[in-house]
């Protein structure tokens, strides 16, 4: 006997083995149970969603020969419409008849009574491939049928059938099938024929399948027949030419980094495995964009690919406008790819764009930074050429960034000449100056130790709301401050937060800041709590240690901290009256006091 694919073989049978589309099969059930069967449906939508085979089950229940079960797949009128043995149930290719011939043959035996069952049914398939002149033909058959014929019309481009003809129709617009009624059903099917394949294969080709139960039979059909009786994950991933997600990242850390050999490296790679470049960049964007989700919520539910330590990395590693600005350069590129003849060089170049720091104030106006700085240049000429440019431009901004030694942390912030790296490297010299130096690892561990999990869930949850503060006049400056920072670690007394670099965890740790988001705690919290600042530099130093002092029995004692209580002085003012005033002014022996007669 001839191998039968899967999809053929576990068609569904009945309403129960549908794969989604719960509201089509809820109302045709309860159309057959109250009797109210239309006598021209319109079943539309994306392909392998279950259309012709809805159509067959439907045909099976109002021809059912059981009252109570429809279909019960046991009397002799469902079998024979399972064997495609039924006289009554009549599939037609629109493809290939949909000349007005045809139409007219199909209209002639329209007229004449079912020979077993009670309806005549006509399935329809590829119904928009039909000439207008064909639609034409039917359109009074399929307004008027007689009353023993229903037509079931089925198409994935119901915007080429004819309006008149949708009109007289019932239509059903099928969905594409959730992910996870693919993966029960695919289960299910695997189970059956007794093969044995990772949980993880069965969700890549839930995703593989766009929505098709068709499309993921036939996909396991492909993994079946390359791996026989068992399907692991590296089959799939050779079979369709896919990356892992450790791969995924990798590149985009490569990007971040700004690795240019290493990300050459995996261009070659992916040459070389043919891996489908169209499919990697919507991989790349649905990571970012889970990590964009995640920076707004932290809430691991939302996160569908990525690890809790991946998606913190990835969301620590780069600022969420610059990612931002990757998914746009990926989706721009993605929309290239239909008029690309080599989509890996396009690939490329967008990942190299994703690398290019934009740089900021690109229109910078050297003659004005000339005159404005002529007592230390007085050799910078007004028709200085573009090729030295770009030299004169280097040289006065380092002469700025000796003149910022006075500015504050906060001004220098606000200088618009510099990129972030040289106002990184300003803010951190500065606060050495000033005596500010990161915190000792030794004593984030202790406070890692004295933290419990329990706490940082909930002020997690709390410090979502931070942006509320954001536009508020007496706490946006405190807001500000604290919007980017990540909790690694809470109890009632204290918070670690981690920031972006060493030089923006100095400014919080600074006394006078630091005091004042100390009070922004107990609007936002509810409770006051002191906040330790460190950089993610230090906070991967510092888990890597963590890690290895735990597992070596070696960890110091957790941090204990007293409760610090908001005191307000209130200023004593000591009211004097008049005559107390005069006596200290002129002294008691020189003073005359008398009684005024009235």
């Amino acid at each position: 006997m001839a191998y039968k694919a899967l999809y053929r073989m576990y068609r569904p049978d009945s309403f129960d083995d549908v794969a989604g589309q719960k509201y089509i099969v809820k109302t045709l059930q309860n159309a057959i149970q109250q009797n109210k069967i239309a006598h021209a449906y319109l079943f539309c939508g994306p392909r392998g969603t279950g259309k012709t085979s809805m159509a067959k089950i439907f045909a099976k229940a109002i021809n059912c020969a059981n009252k109570d079960h429809k279909p019960c797949l046991e009397c002799d009128s469902c079998k024979a419409i399972k064997n495609n043995a039924h006289p009554d149930i009549i599939e037609i290719d629109a493809a290939s008849n949909n000349g007005v011939e045809e139409v007219r043959n199909l209209i002639e035996k329209v007229k004449y009574a079912p020979i077993e069952g009670k309806y005549k049914v006509y399935i329809i398939d590829e119904v928009h491939m039909m000439s207008t002149g064909a639609f034409n033909a039917l359109l009074k058959t399929i307004e008027e049928p007689p009353s023993h014929v229903i037509f079931i019309l089925a198409t994935t481009e119901p915007h080429k059938v004819l309006p008149t003809i949708i009109s007289r129709c019932q239509r059903y617009d099928f969905m594409k099938v959730p992910p996870s009624d693919i993966e029960k059903r695919v289960s299910k099917v695997l189970e059956m024929e007794n093969i044995q394949c990772d949980q993880e294969v069965i969700q890549i080709v839930a995703q593989l399948c766009d929505g098709g139960m068709r499309d993921a039979l036939s996909i396991m059909d492909q993994c079946v027949a390359y791996a026989q009786d068992h399907i692991k994950i590296e089959h799939i991933h050779a079979i369709y030419g896919i990356m892992t997600a450790e791969e995924k990242i990798k590149i985009l850390n490569t990007v971040i980094t700004k690795d240019v050999f290493s990300l050459l490296e995996i261009l070659h790679n992916i040459k070389e495995k043919g891996i489908d470049v169209k499919r990697l960049t919507m991989d790349l964007i649905e990571i970012l964009k889970e990590s964009i989700l995640y920076s707004y919520t932290k809430d691991m539910r939302l996160i569908k690919q990525l690890t809790q330590e991946e998606i913190e990395n990835l969301s620590t590693g780069v600022d969420m406008q610059e990612r931002f600005s990757m998914i746009d350069i990926l989706i721009n590129t993605y929309d290239k790819y239909k008029f690309a003849s080599n989509v890996v060089s396009y690939f490329e170049v967008a990942l190299l764009k994703m690398m290019n720091k934009q740089e900021k104030n690109e229109n910078i106006d050297i003659e004005n930074l000339a005159v404005n700085t002529q007592n230390n240049y007085q050799n910078v000429s007004r028709e200085t050429s573009s090729y030295t440019q770009q030299p004169i431009e280097k040289t006065i901004l380092n002469q700025e960034k000796v003149s910022y030694s006075n500015e504050s942390v906060e001004e220098v912030e606000d200088i618009p000449l510099l990129d972030e790296e040289e106002k990184e490297e300003i803010i951190e010299t500065k606060l050495e100056e000033d005596g500010i130096k990161p915190l000792d690892d030794t004593f984030i561990l202790s406070l890692l130790v004295g933290a419990n999990k329990t706490e940082k869930i909930k002020d997690i949850q709390s410090f979502q709301s931070i942006s509320e503060y954001i536009s508020d006049l007496d706490w946006a400056k405190q807001a500000n401050n604290l919007k980017s920072a990540e909790i690694l670690a809470s109890s009632d007394k204290y918070l670690v937060l981690v920031f972006s670099n060493q030089a923006e965890a100095n400014a919080i740790n600074e006394k006078e800041t630091n005091d004042e988001c100390y009070k922004f705690t107990h609007v936002l919290w509810k409770q006051y709590k002191k906040i330790f600042a460190i950089s993610v530099e230090q906070k991967n130093r510092v888990i890597q240690d963590f890690k290895v002092k735990r597992d070596t029995n070696s960890l110091p004692e957790p941090y204990k901290m007293e409760s610090i209580e908001q005191e307000k002085e209130e200023e004593v003012v000591e009211v004097k009256t008049e005559e107390q005033a005069i006596l200290e002014l002129f002294g008691e022996e020189n003073i005359v006091i008398t009684e005024e007669e009235l």
